[in-house]
């Protein structure tokens, strides 16, 4: 089902289950061993409650299909993001996206996040299809910082990543893998302004076809 272009109300049956059920299926860099407080799903691949499609100029379209979010590319990006910022932590927190790329050679996962009063982007797949990092860090993105690093990332194979965010520090992995920890003590956090629309909390692509199975958050520190 194709939803709505950016700017108009999403149909009532998006928003008809309980938001916060669990995913049924979905990859978890949590393993069963590691302790830690309970999630709270935020997507689950049947209802964008609390989800608008993000209105950057030129969007591709945004589907539900077969328990996935699709976006197809557009003339820059493509996305969703969360209608609830207030609600949303902004230190002290895990996020936690399962998503792939479908086709395409650019980034099929701009996870954008609240970072104290500010917010950043982790970056899946950029610039040729394996870039991956954090956007941005003194005004500088994924591609010119301490974060990059580049992966390979299979057309159609789900990954999770998950982020985990601090008073001083942002750190990541892929699959259970580390990608960075790194400290943000005295530094500029902030977005590239192509992403800016994505606030408070939103995926996105760029130019790539992109499959988003699952979104989930957790507070750490009561």
């Amino acid at each position: 089902m194709i939803l709505p272009r950016a700017g108009t109300l999403l149909p009532a049956l998006f928003c008809a289950g309980a938001c916060a059920a669990p995913v049924p299926g979905a990859r978890s860099t949590v393993t069963p061993e590691e302790p830690g407080p309970p999630w709270t799903t935020l997507f689950d691949g049947s209802s964008l409650c609390g989800w608008e499609v993000t209105a950057f100029g030129g969007e591709g379209e945004v589907e539900l299909c077969d328990g996935a979010l699709h976006l197809s590319p557009g003339s820059m990006l493509t996305g969703i993001h969360r209608t609830d910022g207030d609600a949303l932590p902004t230190t002290d927190y895990e996020l936690e996206v399962v998503a792939a790329r479908l086709a395409g050679t650019d980034f099929f996962c701009g996870l954008t996040f609240p970072v104290g009063d500010s917010h950043a982007t982790l970056i899946l797949g950029g610039w040729g299809g394996a870039l991956t990092g954090l956007s941005c860090l003194d005004g500088r993105d994924a591609s010119e910082n301490e974060t990059k690093s580049y992966r390979s990332y299979p057309a159609g194979r789900d990954v999770a990543a998950r982020v985990r965010v601090a008073p001083e520090r942002i750190a990541a992995w892929v699959d259970g893998e580390p990608l960075f920890d790194v400290s943000i003590a005295g530094r500029e956090v902030g977005l590239r302004p192509e992403v800016a629309l994505s606030r408070p909390l939103g995926v996105a692509c760029y130019a790539t076809t992109a499959r988003v199975r699952s979104v989930r958050i957790r507070i750490l520190v009561e």
